[in-house]
């Protein structure tokens, strides 16, 4: 396994399981460092991400390669800019030549420099949390302190590697690309260095910032505001309304408020599901702040906005593996096999949708919401990152016969990349939540659960998907009663569960939870097997097009290398147009057709073994697409279904 810039020390906590030792906040996590907690009803609780640690298998050799990437980044690269902005190169060996400055998306002459430090402030601080390796906490406080640095300097509580003529230009209503996107970033990143890696200093610096924004923005006229609403903002009302949850500064919370985008929520509110032709992921965080608003202060408004958006976009503007989005935007779901084409599913999209699920999640405990968290993260999140290299993708193309692109180590840093370092460093955080009595299990992915406020230590061990069968161990228990709520997933057949080898009679229905209410004790073991089968998802608007899907797993053909560049394209993006305009080069004699009967797939698609490939009657070998890597391949078939011709 190749990984670029790979630094031993960030992988010493490898090979067990370590001692209990952004993001958004989500009820139950962070409990003692936020000055207002949620007030909104909620079902289930969140555990915080150190309590759970995830074992070998497909899942951490993700992690593994993402951690080892972002160990290798020197903090010193990262400030670079930062420091170029503020005059402030002091202490620095060899002074602003010794510098190796970073390109794509990070390189001086973009409008976005300083996205990835924000990012890379999240995903230390969530990576110390999943980890407990010490190398992740010392560089977060290496670059806050940097960053405090830079602040400093400049003087007034700005912070920034861009100069503040570019927020000037933004309030204008004149061409920029999306400054406060930008600083969202830097804000979640320091947020996140508190929550994660108790670091007082980037709160701290947090707040000067948010001080500086109120102080630039409150008193600006409406007009002003509206403008500057039109750019690109991220998430920047929800790091407000976290700033405030954790200062209890009514500030930020006005401040959060000011972010509120009348031309696109206020649809949403009066229950407009069309989505036009919109920014994809300009879209999602903005919902994600009412989220918030909703958690903090229980406004119902809100919450329905949350509800119904989240809902429209599973229902409707989903691919089948859990990704949104062509060419960054909407798209008229009426013609949404048009749409299957090699900009689908911008990775930042699924990101934040995922963010969001979280939160929905929290509130009503839905296992139609873990359904889709699961669909989204093995089939997108899971898929983004190439297993040799650990580079990763922009989007995840669904054209019949296009690959994916990859990034480069020093020359790429696009959005995706950064929302990709804090994907892979958090696997663990939506396996299990739980309420005073009640622990939900919603992923199947080998993991110890250390739940302090019961005593239980909880071991799953599993290969799933490869596998069915999931075991739980109970390693510590208080011995009080406590109902353990495994999902039922919409995709299984009927479970089989036992517990201490007694089976466990099942009363549910799919897309529900198996609930077992005892006295747990030290060594009792709970088995559960879930059964899956091939099926075909067709295309909502196509019945001629779909793909094959087994368990929760989206297959895909593999279409060899003919004709694919090398290198990769997109090596050293600077215009962003170019992702436009890549033309994949599918040679016109690939066989993207298939011919079965959509009832029962598997009379023509057949398991090979007990991994998780797949032949056609005619040769054709299927993997998991997460697993597809470096070759052209087939998700959206055009099916040629025998049980219809038949009919006809």
């Amino acid at each position: 396994m190749k990984i670029y810039g790979f630094i031993s020390a960030a992988m010493l906590w490898i090979g067990g399981v370590l001692s209990v030792g952004a993001q958004s906040v989500y009820p139950g996590q962070h409990k003692g460092k936020l000055r207002v907690e949620t007030s909104a009803p909620h079902l289930v609780e969140s555990f915080d991400l150190r309590d759970v640690r995830l074992l070998p298998g497909r899942v951490r050799d993700n992690l593994e390669r993402d951690s080892a990437w972002i160990a290798s980044i020197q903090v010193n690269r990262l400030l670079h800019s930062f420091r170029n902005n503020a005059g402030v190169f002091a202490g620095l060996e060899g002074g602003y030549e010794s510098v190796k400055k970073l390109g794509g998306w990070e390189s001086l002459d973009c409008d976005l420099r300083g996205h990835t430090t924000g990012h890379l402030l999240s995903a230390y601080g969530l990576m110390y949390a999943a980890t407990g390796a010490e190398i992740f906490k010392l560089k977060g406080d290496s670059l806050v302190a940097g960053l405090a640095e830079v602040q400093d300097a400049l003087g007034d509580g700005y912070l920034s590697a861009f100069p503040e003529e570019l927020i000037n230009r933004n309030l204008k209503g004149k061409s920029v690309w999306a400054p406060w996107y930008t600083l969202h970033k830097i804000f979640a990143g320091l947020i996140d260095q508190y929550l994660y890696n108790d670091n007082r200093q980037a709160l701290s610096v947090a707040i000067k910032m948010g001080e500086w924004a109120y102080g630039k923005l409150i008193g600006q006229s409406e007009e002003t505001r509206k403008l500057m609403l039109r750019n690109e903002f991220g998430g920047v009302n929800e790091a407000f309304y976290n700033l405030y949850a954790v200062t209890g500064d009514n500030r930020f919370k006005e401040l959060a408020g000011y972010f509120y985008h009348n031309d696109v929520i206020d649809p949403l509110a009066d229950g407009c599901r069309d989505f036009g032709t919109k920014h994809t992921n300009t879209f999602i965080p903005k919902v994600i702040g009412e989220a918030r608003n909703y958690e903090l202060t229980g406004d119902d408004r809100s919450r329905g906005i949350a509800n119904l958006f989240w809902d429209e976009m599973v229902a409707h503007h989903s691919f089948v593996t859990g990704s949104s989005s062509q060419k960054e935007h909407y798209f008229n779901p009426a013609q949404f096999s048009k749409f299957i084409n090699g900009y689908t599913g911008e990775t930042c999209c699924t990101y934040n949708m995922l963010k969001l699920s979280r939160h929905l999640f929290c509130w009503n405990a839905s296992p139609a919401v873990a359904d889709y968290y699961e669909r989204a993260l093995y089939n997108h999140i899971l898929a983004q990152q190439d297993t040799e290299s650990g580079m990763v993708c922009y989007f995840l193309p669904l054209l019949s016969g296009a690959y994916k692109v990859y990034s480069t180590p020093e020359q790429s840093f696009w959005c995706c990349v950064g929302s990709g370092f804090e994907s892979h460093a958090k696997y663990a955080e939506s396996i299990y939540y739980h309420s005073a009595d009640e622990l939900y299990v919603n992923l199947f992915i080998p993991s110890v659960l250390r739940w302090q406020e019961r005593g239980l230590v909880l071991r799953q061990t599993t290969a799933f998907p490869e596998e069915s069968v999931s075991t739980f161990t109970v390693e510590e228990s208080d011995g009080a009663p406590l109902t353990f709520k495994l999902r039922y997933p919409a995709w299984s057949g009927t479970p089989e569960v036992k517990v201490n080898g007694k089976k466990v009679k099942v009363k549910s229905s799919p897309s529900s939870y198996i609930s077992i209410n005892r006295r747990w004790h030290k060594g009792d073991r709970v088995e559960v097997s879930y059964p899956m089968t091939l099926r075909v998802e067709m295309a909502p608007d196509d019945s001629g097009r779909g793909a094959l899907v087994y368990g929760p797993v989206v297959l895909a053909g593999d279409m060899g290398k003919e004709g694919m560049a090398e290198p990769a394209p997109f090596s050293d993006p600077t215009v962003r147009n170019d992702y436009y305009t890549y033309d994949y080069k599918i040679p016109e004699s690939l066989p993207t057709a298939i011919s079965l009967n959509s009832a029962s797939p598997e009379c023509v698609v057949k398991r090979d073994g007990t991994s998780l490939n797949f032949l056609t009657s005619d040769g054709r070998q299927l993997r998991p697409l997460y697993d597809m890597h470096r070759c052209r391949y087939v998700v959206y078939w055009d099916i040629d279904d025998t049980d219809k011709n038949k009919k006809k």
